[in-house]
């Protein structure tokens, strides 16, 4: 458990900033009826924020990609040929080369 002082963002800025990422990106979006539906759709977006979403600061690879030191797929592919990948119960779109 990570205790934090009320309104003071600087004690922990890497836990309030994945807070307010969590919460504008996608808790912002979404209706859930109990405990056991939003903790299964905050695992999803776990999932999604740490294997799927590029970060800039991590030069647009994944957490998961750095943490591994996976080899990003650096090909250049045309993007006149994609589709849409649904992600987050349908949440996300995500174009994919097709």
């Amino acid at each position: 458990e990570i205790k934090s002082v009320p309104g003071n963002p600087v004690s922990h800025p890497f836990v309030e900033r994945i807070i307010g990422t969590t919460r504008r990106e996608y808790l912002d979006h979404l209706l859930f009826f109990n405990g056991r539906d939003l903790q299964n759709k905050l695992d999803q977006f776990q999932t999604f924020y740490n294997d799927v979403r590029a970060h800039s600061s991590l030069k647009m690879k994944t957490p998961t990609a750095m943490a591994f030191g996976e080899a990003s797929d650096e090909k250049v592919v045309s993007i006149d040929h994609y589709r849409w990948k649904k992600r987050c119960n349908d949440l996300y779109q995500l174009p994919v080369a097709a």
